[in-house]
């Protein structure tokens, strides 16, 4: 029987499953410059181990991109509804720079989602960033969404404007009507602030260390 439990246990639970979601894909509103950001990820595998590849970028229009990140990681459950991830995040803006990356991601007392990483460059700066959201289902389609981001890094980075300790601080809330469970279009606020010594470095290139951004954007997935 030993061939017919593999072959039940491949066809009941043992697949490889492919996801692909844009999180975040917006146009943001503020003074002076209008701006854009995307937050992407997805993952091939099975239950236990996965592939995942997250991407975020965001910048300014007519201007040269902010940020650009890409990570691969290995990703495996070590709790009904957590994920020990561990890989490579690669930089493209605002300069070229690599990280070994491990983190935990998944679903919170409450249905929080949580995703946390700590970052090691190959300059050997260490940072961290976590990330929170929250899906509030105001009706079937309506869905109210509270989201936050701390970033901290262990010493002053000048040339990223980085300092040390709570590097910025994000949070937002946006409203998306889902037309179907995969497409769903969104708009919100968000706030963004950077905090002491990079706050500091914020005005020294003689940008506001707080800056409202008034979004309307898409979430999908297939």
């Amino acid at each position: 029987m030993r061939g017919s439990r593999e072959l039940l246990r491949m066809e009941q639970g043992g697949q490889k499953y492919s996801w692909f979601q844009g999180d975040r894909v917006e146009y943001r509103a503020r003074d002076n410059a209008d701006g854009y950001l995307f937050d992407l990820q997805g993952y091939y595998g099975g239950d236990l181990n996965k592939f995942w590849f997250k991407s975020e970028g965001e910048g300014s229009f007519g201007e040269e991109i902010e940020s650009v990140e890409v990570q691969a990681l290995y990703s495996r459950a070590i709790a009904p509804f957590f994920d020990l991830q561990a890989g490579i995040r690669q930089d493209f803006a605002p300069m070229d720079r690599t990280y070994a990356v491990v983190g935990i991601q998944g679903l919170a007392p409450y249905l929080f989602e949580v995703d946390a990483a700590a970052f090691l460059s190959d300059r050997g700066d260490l940072t961290a960033r976590v990330e929170a959201e929250l899906d509030q289902r105001l009706t079937q389609r309506l869905v109210l969404q509270p989201r936050a981001e701390v970033s901290f890094s262990a010493q002053d980075v000048p040339e990223l404007g980085i300092g040390a300790g709570i590097d910025t601080i994000e949070a937002g809330l946006r409203l998306r009507y889902h037309f179907a469970r995969e497409f769903a279009p969104y708009i919100g606020i968000d706030q963004e602030w950077k905090v002491g010594q990079s706050a500091d470095y914020a005005r020294l290139e003689g940008e506001d260390p707080s800056v409202t951004n008034y979004v309307v954007g898409v979430r999908f997935w297939f």
